[in-house]
């Protein structure tokens, strides 16, 4: 039996379908959904909480669980995550807050990832044809986690970008988020404490963790630096 001919209509329904579900479609769509968050987080200017505090009606481990979702959100629509670190460890403390913020480091992170591979990544493959770009490409792609975890050792790569790029590359959706996870604890660690002990900042705690912030910019600069003929050189 012959399957019956589209009409009109069925034709037109077809061609929208696939112009709605093509990969620049998808792609206009993650660029609206970002410039949204964005113009949220400048309406509602979330950084505040380091000066106007938690709610206080909202307390106990309920606390960090919301800062820890917030968190997340927050980082996928581009709030640095330094300030979301010092207000965490400013308003629960060292322990509470580096849970807190390193819950919302993996959350933001496999929300931006997300985002990232099932609307952008199908648009924007094609275009890696850049030296630098098909080299990133070709490491993330190849060596994920220990690219991956590199680029949270040594901060350097803001964390959206290093998000997306993730995205767009072939690199799985787990060595993804393990690596963003334990190669935040150092520096989100560091700025968490600073968070916390920013009350007395001439305290050795302090300035301990301000030291160890500077240096590790300085090293995952030397590296960045040390590491880009090799990469361009291998791809």
């Amino acid at each position: 039996m012959l399957d019956p001919v589209p009409g009109p209509r069925d034709g037109s329904a077809l061609r929208f379908g696939r112009v709605l579900l093509s990969p620049w479609s998808r792609l206009a769509l993650l660029v609206a959904v970002l410039a949204a968050a964005a113009s949220a987080v400048v309406a509602y200017e979330p950084q505040h909480l380091l000066v106007a505090g938690w709610p206080p009606q909202i307390g106990g481990p309920t606390a960090p669980a919301l800062f820890a979702v917030a968190y997340g959100l927050c980082t996928a629509a581009f709030v640095p995550r330094p300030l979301l670190n010092l207000a965490a460890g400013a308003l629960f403390g060292s322990q509470a807050g580096l849970a807190a913020a390193i819950a919302g480091t993996v959350l933001g992170a496999g929300i931006s990832f997300t985002l990232g591979r099932f609307l952008g990544q199908g648009a924007l493959r094609p275009l890696l044809r850049g030296r630098w770009l098909k080299a990133a490409d070709g490491q993330l792609s190849r060596h994920g986690f220990r690219s991956m975890l590199a680029l949270r050792l040594f901060p350097g790569v803001p964390f959206a970008a290093a998000n997306y790029c993730a995205a767009v590359s072939r690199m799985g959706y787990l060595p993804f988020l393990l690596a963003t996870g334990l190669g935040s604890v150092p520096n989100t660690a560091a700025y968490v404490i600073a968070g916390s002990t920013a009350a007395s900042p001439t305290s050795p705690v302090f300035l301990a963790s301000m030291g160890f912030i500077v240096l590790s910019a300085l090293a995952g600069a030397t590296v960045a630096w040390r590491k880009r003929h090799r990469l361009t050189r291998d791809y």
